[in-house]
């Protein structure tokens, strides 16, 4: 009877192993059941440190409650879209839904940037395939213009009058030749102590200049660098003339098909690395030790009932947090299908940014717009972004009137548009670093339309996770976007 017993059981597979719970209660195992770190949502920056993670022999276990990859990242099709914003079926004249690649948090990559370079170190590059984009543009005094990043370019910008070019033109060459380890090259400033309105004024450059040297080449997205040391500010300038010149026209790159293909390259990533990757996976809850230390998630096995995976540290995005986050403002913003550039060069794709001070607002806005040329929409048509960060009361209750009048300066750029969403949502943050209950929330994504605030949010977490901070120093950036 034993060797019938036996092979009856290697018929049936075996139920997963029992695990135990902190309070003493059993559940079936989730997936493998044991993981270095369990990650919620497949948003990019959770998939970034997942992909980090892997590469660094760390068993993870990936979830998301979504049926799809991205999270509030993703990359839709335009009856998805509709569908997002509950507007019916799309007009026929728009064209084939899965001819659109639409970001939900659409941004553009810094040639030089951090993202490209973790991109490139974790071997992710490989799996896609980037474009430079073609116009960087910015506000002042009412008009739009190319923004200006080397000595030649600053000398014939309509940006600054005849003399204010030459000043512009010591400000950029000084940014240059700057070399941190060369004193030679400092002219005597002491950066990290000489605040950035100090370094301005050294230069004489006028307020308008600093407008746009802070906002469209430094990127901040408000005026408080100004009192802070300059060091930061030349580092921002020399990262931006730096990826200009891989390329040529603008700074950014973008993923052909829209930045949903990174997610999906992160998790083949993890994948190679022994990872598990599980999508439509809603989490009940997350389990905490006697130390209030996260431990594990409860969520739903094969079977459709209670499963726990164990781990020892959680990473998510706030959504999944709502207890652990704080509400720190509001983006608004206007998602747009048109049949026409934006830009005075008439470029396939763009990012326009209004400083604040130049629309009388104490938020900067920031347009983006894409095309065919990306494969983000069909022939013809072009997918534009208005967004800006907002303290108004009333977004919610009046969004139509409010998200017109915030974002009023950037609508104007859009000329006659084909079809259009208004959106807004909360800006959270997490409340603590991790360190003691071992969750590691990243921050809502923010306004604007490139992604350096979002690369500052990865370092900080991987620095709050692993206790020191993220070396990029060594990874060379190699990617060959095609220049047609």
């Amino acid at each position: 009877t034993s060797s019938k017993m036996a092979d009856s059981e290697d018929s049936a597979p075996a139920p997963p192993p029992e695990l135990t719970l902190p309070d003493g209660t059993t559940l079936p195992a989730l997936a493998d059941g044991e993981y270095d770190a369990i990650i919620l949502g497949t948003g990019l920056k959770e998939c970034i440190i997942s992909g980090i993670l892997s590469v660094d022999g760390k068993k993870v276990l990936h979830m998301d409650r979504n049926d799809y990859y991205g999270a509030e990242s993703a990359s839709v099709n335009l009856n998805q879209l509709f569908e997002k914003f509950k507007a019916g079926a799309p007009p026929a004249a728009l064209g084939a839904s899965r001819d659109f690649n639409i970001d939900l948090q659409p941004k553009f990559l810094m040639a030089n940037g951090k993202l490209v370079k973790m991109l490139v170190m974790t071997g992710v590059n490989k799996y896609l395939e980037f474009k430079q984009v073609d116009g960087s543009y910015v506000l002042k005094d009412g008009k739009i213009n190319k923004v200006p990043a080397t000595d030649t370019e600053a000398l014939s910008t309509p940006l600054v009058g005849f003399f204010e070019k030459r000043r512009l033109r010591s400000f950029v060459m000084y940014v240059q030749d700057y070399e941190a380890d060369k004193p030679a090259t400092h002219k005597g400033y002491d950066l990290s102590r000489m605040t950035s309105k100090e370094l301005f004024e050294k230069f004489g450059l006028e307020k308008g200049t600093i407008d746009f040297i802070g906002h469209a080449l430094a990127l901040y997205d408000d005026d408080s660098y100004l009192s802070q040391p300059a060091r930061d500010l030349v580092d921002r300038c020399k990262l931006y003339g730096e990826s200009l010149a891989r390329y040529g026209k603008s700074p950014y790159l973008y993923p052909l098909y829209g930045l949903g293909e990174l997610p999906q390259a992160f998790a083949r990533l993890a994948a190679v690395y022994g990872g598990t990757y599980m999508l439509n996976k809603p989490v009940s809850r997350i389990v905490y030790n006697d130390a209030g230390e996260a431990c594990g998630v409860v969520s739903v096995g094969e079977d459709g009932k209670p499963a726990f995976a164990k781990c020892k540290q959680i990473i998510g995005d706030p959504t999944y947090f709502p207890e652990k986050t704080a509400v720190k403002g509001k983006v608004v913003r206007c998602i747009a299908v048109l049949s026409h550039p934006i830009t005075p060069g008439n470029e396939a794709s763009c990012q326009i940014i209004l400083p604040q001070n130049q629309i009388g607002r104490s938020n900067d806005i920031y347009v983006f717009c894409v095309s065919s040329s990306h494969c983000a929409a069909p022939e013809g048509k072009y997918i534009a972004l208005v967004s800006t960060v907002s303290t108004r009361a009333d977004l919610e209750s009046n969004l139509s009137k409010a998200a017109n009048e915030e974002l009023k300066e950037g609508l104007k750029l859009l000329g006659k548009v084909d079809s259009f969403f208004l959106d807004v949502y909360d800006v959270l943050e997490p409340r603590a670093d991790g360190a003691a209950d071992k969750c590691f929330i990243s921050k809502s994504y923010d306004a604007t339309s490139h992604f350096e605030l979002t690369t500052e949010d990865v370092m900080d977490m991987y620095k709050r996770i692993y206790g020191k901070p993220l070396d990029l120093s060594q990874t060379m950036v190699s990617l060959s976007p095609d220049d047609e």
